[in-house]
């Protein structure tokens, strides 16, 4: 008789670990991050750009709402892919957290320091049974004392800090394009335009319809802002 339980039994619980190490259930939060719509990050010298792929799920939506991009202080903004309720609560969390640094502290909080503590959330939720992994990455953008900063975090609570970073569906045709033209001596237009422009591929080579968000923190005012649709529609026109 095998020691070990029928196939697929590894993945019933969240915190039994397969023989060959795996945690199923994080594998699959990371798979519903994979396969939704495409954000990024980029760090120039004048700021932090922050983008995403949105679609309008009907033509009565209205277009002007965001669930793609955050302000989670002023100095922080957020893109997420995956569950847009789990998305939610990190993000609500984020902001709180910001806040009860600026009351304990009387100063910003730093973008590493929050990026850490929403990994931290992510991994307790991936070691207690009877609940299930976060089902989402967020990508944190922000202008701190150690300068402009970038972090992704992933549903197992890792995180990481990137120059330029991506996830979601078209992560692959995202990333050859930032790979041969990102450069870190980019001015903040020239890094919005190398976000648009990847996204826009990113969904043409899906044959989607091109809808952008983009966000920014300019380093001269450290304070998020995003952009208008207009605009960044110009800028689509304008790339073509």
């Amino acid at each position: 008789m095998s020691i070990f339980a029928a196939p697929g039994a590894y993945d019933r619980a969240i915190t039994v670990f397969s023989p060959d190490g795996r945690l199923f259930q994080v594998e699959y939060a990371l798979e519903t991050v994979n396969r939704g719509a495409t954000i990024l990050g980029l760090v120039c010298r004048e700021g932090i750009v922050l983008g995403a792929e949105e679609k309008l799920e009907s033509k009565l939506q209205d277009s002007a709402f965001t669930w793609k991009l955050f302000p989670v202080d002023s100095h922080v903004g957020a893109a997420v892919v995956g569950l847009g309720s789990d998305a939610r609560i990190l993000i609500d969390q984020a902001r709180v957290t910001c806040q009860s640094n600026r009351l304990m502290y009387d100063e910003p909080m730093d973008v590493e320091v929050l990026s850490k503590r929403i990994g931290d959330i992510k991994q307790l939720y991936t070691q207690h049974a009877g609940v299930r992994p976060f089902g989402v990455s967020i990508i944190f953008g922000g202008i701190d004392k150690s300068g402009n900063r970038l972090f992704s975090t992933d549903p197992s609570g890792t995180y990481r800090a990137y120059k330029a970073v991506t996830v979601g569906v078209g992560r692959e045709t995202v990333e050859g394009i930032l790979k041969a033209e990102y450069r870190e001596d980019l001015n903040l237009d020239e890094t919005t335009n190398l976000a648009i422009k990847s996204l826009k591929k990113a969904l043409q080579s899906r044959d989607e319809q091109i809808r952008v968000k983009i966000s920014r923190i300019p380093a001269a005012t450290k304070t998020y802002q995003i952009m208008p649709d207009d605009e960044v529609e110009k800028r689509v026109k304008t790339l073509e």
